[in-house]
């Protein structure tokens, strides 16, 4: 049977073959390669884990395919590759009709993957945003053939790499092995090769500070919540959510041997943590001659020293190294094996105490001098991050962090290149060896987001630099399980040697997420590809739209009139916003026609009778939904303001009552998709707990962080507050929807009573609302309930059919 893709296939993706690129940068890391390479699990591990993925992916083809591990040297170079051949015996019935070789079992998953995309039409995504397209891939006997030739796809650049350092926070904090498997199978199908690996590290500092005589009680405080602990990990926090139950420490590293375990049997390459220089307060007073500084106020909303200014030791003492090389072998010892690679961000969202170079780079000497003298071919991976959010990190600077290691043994992640790539002004990071990194989500928000040509274009546009020292491409997103098109397009990006045509690109991905194509639906996402997905503004998205991110803010400071502004592509007279600009309301982030993407809902309802049994179909229905009314929801608000500024108290009053109920309506909207519900997140935090009180502190982190995030006083609301949004059932009608009323509330009784807006008694409300709702004990649903393609049908004639 020959496939109806690979015509399309092969016209998009020509350059398959194309030489490895041997950068100036790969040549800097090229001895650990070889070390990597040859510590690697045996082949037949790598084979037999790589033919486990494939049963649960697809078991009823577990026999269709052959997996084969093979040298570099038959990839046609000194890289990595995949290889998808006909077997010769595919003839024979019950015979393997597809042999699948590659260089490690994360290539060969990622061929397989590669062959159910483009010759059989299939998709694979997060559970969450639909799962996996799988219907369309023939019967087991009648596999698509490739050319006689095979097909040979290299990588161009020889790591791609995955998460983020709070990602273990923002998606990961509550995850079962179970989950966790999905996941690193989800990774390999995607040919990730270089994962952080962060879990359970806080059982390993507490075997190395006892080293250091501080007792397991003296870290009670140092360890922030489940939910937490990525910043507590980086010093901006301590102690809150906390302190940590007995049973997460023993349960989280056997969770974490199982995580290394699997991704070595596949050939990957796990992160693990060193010391930043991180310190409980207790090692101040058990060596009082050590340099630990105490660092400034990280968010706190009143400098409480209960939560903020960690302690950090200054790189540059003896005590550090010490330490860095105790924690290093620690983990050795607990683990039994290591990749040689180690990710420290020590300034992360901390400023350094001195800007003279020298002192940098002593500090960045030191920091790695802590892991190579408990792994003398350990190499650093160092977020850069800090070099986009301080303005501390002026070329001088920067250049004596970069280079205090010696060429080969620093990596830095360019963290946000597909906005603000530093590779580019800071001279392929002065020589030092990056991988090319797509940010794109932050804190989990639920916001349809991304910029799909920078994507297909910037990392080849990074590789293909002058004396380029790109060694890697990667996504380190805060959160996962959302936007499955941008994710999907970066994970090819790892096998690309040229830019990608998005527009035939997304031909071909719309077939198989829905496992066809209509006319309507793809005229649907030229739209989406042309507005949603095309932010050109250079502005980064976390979503602050209002009913998520409502506005924390006096009425009056939103109320200047403009005379004539866009409303959904429509002229009116009127519009509220900002009179000066305030830290307490950040407006939320629009940069495209709200009227095209409403024309592009349009065509996803016309076509749900034909694809109302896809589930990935029905997430993205949900989704596109949630996104208009979202946006309507804002311009809504304003218009309450600005009634509110004319002394309408009728026009405030209907407007407020149709605010609400679009809030209840879009929860029940949400309520139809397994991905937009806010039981899973609360019943997988309390699933780890032992007991009640481990139920309460769990289920009030996963509360927390989604809401308040970090401290409050009665009348001042946490600086993080609604960081961590969610567009999730349940928290919109149960959270979000009475904290709008409450305001509201107190519009309608300030115009009654002739009176300013109460501001403290806003605030006063909402926090205890707040409070309260953090420590509530309510059940809600874990599974859907409701017709996708009803409601938004329903919603769409109520709301926007007139914006359109």
């Amino acid at each position: 049977m020959d496939s109806p893709l690979p015509a399309i296939f092969l016209l998009i993706f020509s350059l398959f073959s194309a030489a490895y690129s041997s950068t100036l940068g790969v040549q800097y890391i090229s001895e650990l390669l070889q070390i990597q390479d040859r510590e690697r699990a045996p082949p037949s591990l790598q084979v037999a884990a790589a033919r486990a993925v494939l049963h649960r992916l697809i078991h009823s083809h577990s026999s269709a395919f052959e997996f084969r591990i093979i040298s570099k040297e038959k990839c046609g170079g000194e890289g990595a590759c995949f290889v998808i051949n006909n077997h010769p015996s595919s003839y024979k019935y019950g015979a393997p009709e597809i042999i699948i070789s590659g260089v490690t079992g994360v290539e060969v998953l990622a061929g397989l993957h590669w062959y159910l995309k483009y010759w059989c039409g299939s998709h694979i995504s997060w559970k969450k945003t639909g799962g996996a397209q799988l219907f369309s891939i023939p019967q087991s006997g009648s596999l698509p053939r490739v050319q006689d030739s095979g097909i040979l796809v290299q990588r161009p650049i020889p790591w791609n790499y995955y998460q983020n350092a709070v990602t273990s926070s923002y998606t990961f904090a509550w995850w079962d092995w179970e989950r966790w498997e999905q996941e690193i199978d989800w990774m390999a199908l995607q040919g990730i090769n270089l994962p952080l690996a962060f879990t359970g590290q806080e059982t390993i500092w507490r075997k190395v500070f006892q080293k250091f005589n501080i007792t397991n009680s003296d870290l009670d405080d140092f360890f922030g919540g489940p939910a937490f602990l990525a910043w507590s990990r980086m010093g901006n926090l301590h102690g809150w959510g906390g302190p940590l139950p007995e049973s997460w420490f023993d349960g989280q590293l056997t969770l974490q041997k199982k995580i290394l375990a699997r991704m070595y049997e596949l050939g990957m390459t796990p992160v693990l943590p060193a010391f930043s220089g991180n310190v409980p307060a207790a090692l101040k007073d058990i060596f009082p001659s050590a340099k630990i500084a105490q660092l400034g106020n990280w968010f706190s909303v009143k400098n409480n020293p209960k939560w903020c200014c960690t302690y950090l030791l200054d790189a540059t003492d003896p005590l550090f190294v010490e330490i860095g090389r105790t924690f290093i072998e620690e983990q050795l010892k607990e683990y039994g094996r290591t990749s040689h690679i180690y990710n420290c961000d020590t300034f992360d969202e901390n400023t350094p105490p001195l800007d003279d170079p020298g002192y940098i780079s002593s500090l960045g000497a030191a920091i790695f001098s802590g892991m190579q003298s408990g792994d003398e071919n350990a190499m650093w991976l160092m977020q850069g991050w800090l070099f986009s959010y301080d303005l501390f990190w002026r070329p001088p600077q920067m250049k004596a962090l970069l280079h205090s290691v010696p060429l080969g043994k620093l990596v830095v992640l360019d963290l946000f290149a597909e906005v603000k790539p530093i590779w580019i002004s800071s001279e392929q990071f002065y020589g030092v060896p990056y991988i090319w990194c797509m940010l794109h989500n932050f804190a989990g928000n639920v916001e349809m987001y991304g910029i799909l040509d920078a994507i297909a274009s910037g990392p080849i546009e990074a590789l293909k630099s002058e004396n380029t020292t790109m060694v890697g491409i990667g996504m380190s997103m805060e959160g996962i399980e959302q936007n499955p098109i941008v994710y999907d397009l970066m994970s090819e990006m790892a096998f690309q040697h040229k830019k990608v045509n998005v527009e035939a690109w997304i031909e071909l991905y719309i077939a198989r997420r829905y496992g066809q194509s209509f006319p309507l639906i793809r005229d649907a996402w030229s739209i989406l590809y042309h507005t949603i997905y095309n932010c050109t503004d250079g502005a980064y998205d976390k979503n602050r739209d209002v009913i998520v991110a409502f506005p924390d803010v006096s009425p009056f400071f939103i109320s200047l009139p403009l005379e004539r502004y866009q409303h959904y592509g429509k002229p009116t007279s009127r519009r509220a916003v900002l009179r000066e600009k305030t830290n307490a309301y950040e407006q939320p982030h629009l940069w495209y026609s709200t009227s095209e993407v409403i024309k592009a809902l349009e065509l996803f309802i016309a076509s749900g009778n034909e694809l109302s049994a896809s589930s990935t179909y029905s997430y993205d229905l949900v989704d596109l939904s949630r996104q208009a009314l979202a946006k309507y929801a804002n311009e809504l608000f304003l218009k309450i303001i600005d009634a509110y500024t004319l002394k309408y108290v009728d026009r405030v009053t209907s407007l407020s009552e149709k605010f609400l109920e679009l809030v209840e309506d879009m929860d029940t909207l949400l309520a139809c998709h397994d991905g937009f519900l806010l039981g899973p997140w609360l019943e997988s935090a309390k699933q780890l707990a032992q007991n009640e009180e481990e139920e309460k502190q769990f289920e009030w982190n996963a509360r927390t962080q989604i809401t308040m995030w970090f401290d409050n006083t009665v009348e001042e609301a946490s600086l993080l507050r609604d960081y961590g949004n969610k567009y999730w059932s349940g928290l919109v009608r149960d959270y979000y929807g009475p904290r709008a009323a409450i305001y509201f509330k107190l519009l309608i009784e300030s115009l009654e009573k002739g009176e300013e807006f109460k501001m403290q008694k806003w605030r006063r409300e909402w926090i205890k609302l707040t409070n309260d709702w953090q420590s509530s004990r309510k059940l809600f649903p874990v599974k859907s309930n409701g017709n996708a393609i009803s409601m938004s049908r329903l919603l769409y004639n109520k709301y926007l059919r007139s914006e359109s």
